[in-house]
């Protein structure tokens, strides 16, 4: 909890000097609302009462004085509205970077159990609101304590009979406050997880809204949405049920409170304690002691929206990176593709079964290496423990005789080029996504590059070459065309490292051809480790890795493997015979 508090209140740091400004323009404003309500009562009680010319003079005089005033008061309110909210809006802005560079530093094993509207929402819709806690926080309760506390001292100098009948119901509306909060801080928090499911379920079905409509489905994801839909609107009418049980409870009691002091100030102006000119006074004050408490009233809507808001936040921010640098972790800049797993064994987090069991390989610089195996052995997460999307659970994985927790994971992800079968294309252009391999390569680069991958003819005939927009997730492109231009970032990004994770499993043999062509072109002179489900892909491998639930099984050459007759004649048989 301490922690909490402290990350919260260290935004304000960069901000220092900007929110000491905010607060003295408070006081300022504060000390105007308090000052013209006596400036009232000393024309009242004092300067009426002297003779005419005198009086009209230093009517005058007070009349410029709170000219004055309610200059100051106008001042100070622009400052704190505009500048304050700035500042809100600017500690906003590095919440929300800081959350985004937290996501990119999250492993795998994280984005596994997650869904993305969940996330989003944490970078949305949960820091909406953070921005004007950040500004109204400080600012309400302090100009609310100045107000507070300096009326009360002032009714208490008018008359003590009267304050005491002001004060008495203050400590009842302090209680109900707090009772109440804690539902009003549940029920927000529930706003916030229920307005990330629905978001997360409108992310998943934007992105599959193909397969939606192609088994035409619309009514049953209309059916799905208005259940999430229907859980927030239920959560919402919790949370207003009990801010309007706040909000009219306290109105009352500020009502009340007037209500007494009429009552009271009566009975004592027709005994002849009071004067009428201070009760009239003293019925100003009660506006300036009973606005703090309306204030607050209306903040804590603000804080309950954002408190909850910050806590989803800092709930993300706890999470501690699975998978970062050591303190003395080396910058690999030559790399020969050398790479051993020794005694190396995996399993997810959430299973008790290990996925890979006691891995030992050897794969040399230069080696063209083929993984096979029946489907969810583990052929796809043995290679994703080279570049450390996830980390071995136990045993050791070196490159060059390095282990790879040695090394500084952005270091030895930029020596491994990685070509997946589900390509994955930024929205953009062309050439940003080819460039996407290398930041800081020149236009010629990319097309070196596009040309290398067998992309540069169809990338001309675009609409716009190179400058063409793709689409979402390359949407106007063909399959064949989204590997080809993954093939030319990786070209560009020129590891020597390569990992094919069955890169041409999904493409028809035309589209097939020409990317197999580009991907034989790019293993040139690198060490390459392919995952296959197409036997007949592989076939000229140099060396095949037959992998079961038992580990490496066989390994060999396509002839050696289909003489032994076992797991791999098995699987071949199946799939070509």
């Amino acid at each position: 909890m301490k922690n909490k508090w402290k990350k919260f209140f260290s935004y304000y740091k960069p901000y220092k000097g900007l929110f000491c400004a905010d607060m003295v323009f408070a006081i300022l404003g504060a000390a105007v609302a308090l000052t013209i309500p006596l400036v009232i009562r000393y024309i009242t009680n004092d300067v009426i009462l002297r003779e005419p010319d005198a009086a009209l003079r230093s009517i005058l005089l007070l009349a410029t004085l709170m000219a004055g005033l309610v200059l100051v008061e106008l001042v100070s309110n622009f400052f704190i509205t505009y500048y304050g909210h700035i500042m809100g809006s600017r500690m906003e802005y590095d919440m929300r970077n800081e959350i985004f560079e937290h996501y990119q530093k999250l492993s795998f094993a994280f984005y596994d159990n997650q869904k993305v509207g969940q996330l989003m929402s944490r970078v949305t819709n949960d820091l909406f609101d953070i921005s004007e806690l950040f500004h109204h926080g400080p600012e309400d309760i302090f100009i609310s304590l100045i107000k507070f506390i300096g009326s009360f001292v002032i009714l208490m100098q008018i008359d003590v009979k009267l304050a005491v009948a002001a004060f008495v119901l203050i400590p009842f509306m302090f209680i109900f406050s707090y009772l109440l909060n804690g539902k009003m801080k549940r029920a927000f928090t529930r706003n916030r997880a229920r307005i990330a499911d629905v978001n997360a379920q409108i992310e998943d079905n934007l992105s599959g809204i193909r397969v939606v409509k192609s088994f035409a489905n619309e009514e049953i994801e209309m059916e799905k949405f208005q259940e999430g839909n229907h859980r927030f609107l239920e959560s919402k009418r919790d949370s207003y049920r009990y801010m309007a049980q706040f909000h009219s409870g306290l109105g009352a009691f500020v009502t009340m409170i007037t209500i007494f002091v009429i009552v009271t100030g009566a009975v004592l102006v027709t005994r002849g304690s009071v004067k009428v000119t201070d009760l009239i006074i003293f019925l100003l004050y009660i506006g300036t002691f009973t606005e703090p408490v309306r204030k607050l009233i209306n903040f804590t809507e603000t804080f309950q929206n954002g408190i909850s808001g910050y806590e989803r936040f800092y709930e993300i921010l706890c999470i501690e990176p699975d998978i970062k640098d050591k303190k003395n972790a080396l910058e690999i800049k030559s790399v020969n593709g050398d790479i051993v797993f020794k005694d190396v064994s995996f399993k997810y987090e959430e299973s008790q079964e290990e996925v890979i069991h006691h891995i030992n390989l050897q794969v040399n610089e230069g080696d063209y290496v083929a993984i096979v195996g029946p489907s969810g052995v583990g052929k796809t997460t043995l290679c994703s423990l080279i570049p450390r999307f996830y980390e071995v659970s136990s045993g050791s994985i070196s490159i060059n005789g390095i282990n790879i927790k040695d090394i500084k994971v952005n270091s030895l992800r930029r020596s491994i080029g990685i070509v997946q079968q589900d390509v994955y294309l930024f929205v953009g252009s062309v050439m940003e996504n080819i460039r996407y391999g290398k930041p800081d390569a020149t236009d010629e680069e990319v097309v070196q590059a596009a040309q290398k991958a067998n992309a540069h003819d169809f990338i001309m005939q675009l609409p716009g070459g190179y400058l063409a927009d793709i689409g979402q997730r390359g949407v106007k492109l063909s399959g064949g065309q989204k590997q080809r231009l993954s093939i030319a970032r990786v070209f560009l990004k020129n590891p020597p490292i390569l990992i094919f994770d069955e890169a041409t499993s999904s493409l028809d043999n035309e589209s097939e051809k020409i990317v197999q062509e580009s991907l034989e072109r790019l293993t040139k002179d690198r060490t390459t480790l392919v995952i296959a489900h197409r036997l007949t892909t592989i076939r000229n491998a140099k060396r095949i890795l037959v992998l079961t639930g038992n580990g490496i099984e066989e390994d060999g050459t396509h002839q050696e493997l289909m003489a032994l007759n076992g797991v791999y004649a098995s699987l071949y048989s199946v799939v070509y015979n």
